[in-house]
């Protein structure tokens, strides 16, 4: 039971760590697209 916890834990870690570097990534593209059109 506690492995489980711990696995389902770190697979959210995981996830958010994912997501925020989509984020990242997807926000300096526009950043970078905003910028060279102005």
């Amino acid at each position: 039971m506690r492995e489980k916890k711990q696995t389902s834990t770190f697979s959210k870690v995981t996830k958010l760590v994912v997501w925020t570097m989509l984020i990242l990534t997807i926000g300096s593209v526009v950043l970078t697209a905003v910028m060279s059109v102005m």
